[in-house]
């Protein structure tokens, strides 16, 4: 059964920062690409940020600069690290295996609300 527990989002002033973790389980972790999806109010998901098993990163070009995604493979977590945030930035992130053409390999978690708002 795999498991996507997101943690660490919450309300930030514009220019702000959050750190967002993601435990997963139930799949083989250090194997996976991994990446960050959000979804905004009426808008599609989309993958703004992701991590091969190498350890290789890409990143939207929306978040690019800002935003920074790691692995720690001996505890099956994986960060985002985001700075300089926007109102834009506001959404439910979520976090997930990440299949060739960015398809979310597994069934989502809840997700983690990041609001940017004075």
């Amino acid at each position: 059964q795999v498991q996507l527990v997101e943690s660490g989002g919450g309300l930030v002033q514009p220019g702000g920062s959050l750190r967002l973790s993601c435990v997963a389980s139930g799949f083989i972790f250090r194997l996976y690409a991994l990446g960050w999806y959000r979804q905004a109010p009426g808008k599609q998901r989309e993958l703004v940020a992701s991590i091969s098993s190498r350890g290789d990163t890409n990143y939207a070009d929306s978040v690019k600069g800002r935003f920074t995604i790691s692995r720690d493979n001996a505890k099956n977590t994986v960060y985002l690290q985001m700075t300089v945030l926007k109102p834009e930035d506001t959404a439910v992130y979520y976090c997930n295996a990440v299949l060739a053409g960015g398809v979310a390999r597994f069934g989502s978690g809840q997700g983690t609300q990041v609001t940017v708002s004075s």
